[in-house]
């Protein structure tokens, strides 16, 4: 017997309507899962319209991170028994990330607020569970001059970080979504705007144009699934991986600034980091992988 599982939903304006529905057994689909989050921001501009890259809380790059996970549950167990323990350690308990109201440590792990000796014990468990990390980075100067020469040919043009989101969302996910029955793709709420439609649209578009740029088909179902980090351990995992690389490309000059990163390379955690902006070799960026791991040296005197 043969029965349609699931059909992609209505794309959003702007983006080639394409529609296709998953034709599979009566068996389960093996699903793929993946956990995409950010790093960075993609605000260039004060509300005066004052360039704020690399000031003070304005990030010099952007970059968006995927986790393609196993088994999330058994990481989300690890995290809950390193969640138990900690809150009862006696040297850390009464640390302000584990109030309650503060919601932060003693709820999720998010490793720009977790100390230090709760992120230690978070990496070690990254290390012993199966997952692939794969980021794209952008260059916000980059994104930058082209918002100004944009400007000079088109008065009207007005830059918004979704697109810059939504560009590099597309070349993250261009060639991993056919080869699988079904993708449940579950990506992390940004403040209070979940964008369900734009992201799901975003992820038609990149799996649409690797389609067309192969002459090949797929009827893979993808379920889009917003969703808050303390909510999925696989989020966190994605958290952790983005904090470490942009240690790196935020502040190769800081000793120290890979210490984090490293041992993930070295462990095969990370499968694919592209740098959009490093032309110098290929017109499409620079790829780093296991055999020739992203260094600090890569960043240093980008500006």
């Amino acid at each position: 017997m043969i029965k349609i599982v699931a059909k992609f939903s209505e794309i959003a304006d702007g983006f080639e309507a394409r529609y296709a529905s998953a034709i599979v057994s009566d068996n389960p689909p093996a699903v793929k899962h993946y956990f995409i989050d950010e790093a960075g921001d993609g605000t260039l501009f004060d509300k005066q319209g004052r360039v704020l890259i690399g000031t003070e809380g304005c990030s010099k790059l952007f970059m968006i991170g995927l986790a393609d996970i196993d088994n999330a549950p058994a990481i989300k167990a690890d995290f809950d028994a390193l969640r138990a323990q900690v809150i009862s350690d006696p040297f850390l308990k009464k640390l302000r990330q584990f109030k309650p109201e503060r919601k932060e440590t003693s709820v999720y792990f998010h490793a720009t607020v977790d100390p230090v000796e709760v992120r230690w014990e978070v990496y070690k468990i990254l290390l012993r569970h199966e997952f692939r990390f794969t980021a794209v980075i952008k260059s916000k100067q980059v994104v930058l001059d082209y918002v100004k020469s944009r400007n000079q040919q088109d008065k009207s043009y007005w830059y918004h970080e979704d697109e810059l989101y939504d560009f590099i969302l597309r070349r993250l996910l261009k060639e991993r979504l056919h080869q699988h029955d079904a993708y449940r793709v579950t990506f992390a709420i940004r403040g209070n705007k979940k964008r369900s439609a734009e992201f799901r649209a975003a992820i038609e578009h990149s799996r649409a144009a690797f389609l067309r740029e192969k002459q090949i088909s797929s009827l893979s179902a993808v379920e889009v699934v917003p969703a808050y980090s303390r909510d999925e351990a696989g989020l966190q995992v994605v958290d952790y991986c983005l904090w470490a690389l942009q240690r790196v490309c935020e502040k190769p000059d800081e000793a120290g600034c890979d210490r984090y990163l490293n041992p993930l390379w070295e462990a095969g955690k990370i499968s694919l980091v592209v740098d959009c902006d490093d032309t110098t070799k290929a017109s499409y960026g620079e790829y780093y992988t296991k055999k020739k791991p992203l260094l600090a040296a890569a960043f240093k005197n980008r500006g």
